[in-house]
């Protein structure tokens, strides 16, 4: 999984490519000069603060890199070697036979995309279609997922159900009888599911907007 680091590292080299200090970045995106800081990187009570979606995606546009170049700098730099997560529509995740039910990717009908910075070999990727999950995923979006890692109040998930439904959604609190998910759009409800319910669960690391 990326760490509070590495992406930083990333912001880092990504304007050294370009020439730039972190806040000549932060402006040629058109961003708050401040926004790359290393004393933005932390709070003030000391916990890691992680860069926006938007505002890497502001830097990527402004240096004309790529996803795959960022994800690479995330790495060794830019020769960081791919390697193939399996990818399927999200629409299509909740059929049948593309999964194991510990929420493994199994069977046929992935397609695959390169993604350096993923150590769990069992991570996958899914194609977000339609608008049921915007402003955080929009359509044409690939989110990592990854079974291995860790799942946190606060996380964002990729839930699937007994019945075959498969959703994105925060984890806001999770007990051994129930599971209380928020919506990323407030058009849709939060769920409340019975864990027994809840075929499994499984954390989303990264994002391709």
């Amino acid at each position: 999984m990326l760490t509070h680091a590495q992406v930083w590292s990333a912001i880092d080299r990504l304007a050294e490519r370009a020439g730039l200090s972190a806040s000549g970045l932060a402006r040629r995106a058109g961003l708050d000069p401040t926004t790359f800081n290393k004393s933005k990187r932390i709070t003030p009570a000391g916990r890691a603060r992680w860069p926006s979606t938007e505002s890497i995606a502001k830097a990527l546009a402004a240096t004309g890199a790529t996803m795959e170049t960022f994800v690479a700098l995330t790495q060794n730099g830019d020769n960081a070697p791919p390697r193939g997560v399996p990818l399927i529509g999200f629409a299509e995740a909740g059929a049948g036979g593309y999964f194991d039910d510990g929420g493994f990717p199994a069977g046929t009908g992935w397609d695959e995309i390169a993604f350096p910075a993923v150590n769990d070999e069992h991570a996958y990727a899914l194609a977000v279609s339609g608008q049921s999950m915007e402003p955080a995923y929009r359509h044409g979006d690939i989110i990592i997922v990854s079974p291995a890692a860790p799942v946190r109040r606060g996380d964002r998930v990729v839930v699937k159900t007994r019945s075959g439904e498969v959703m994105a959604k925060e984890l806001k609190r999770q007990s051994a009888k129930s599971i209380e998910l928020k919506s990323l759009n407030a058009a849709h409800p939060d769920r409340t599911l019975a864990a027994a319910d809840v075929l499994w669960m499984a954390r989303i690391l990264w994002t391709s907007q």
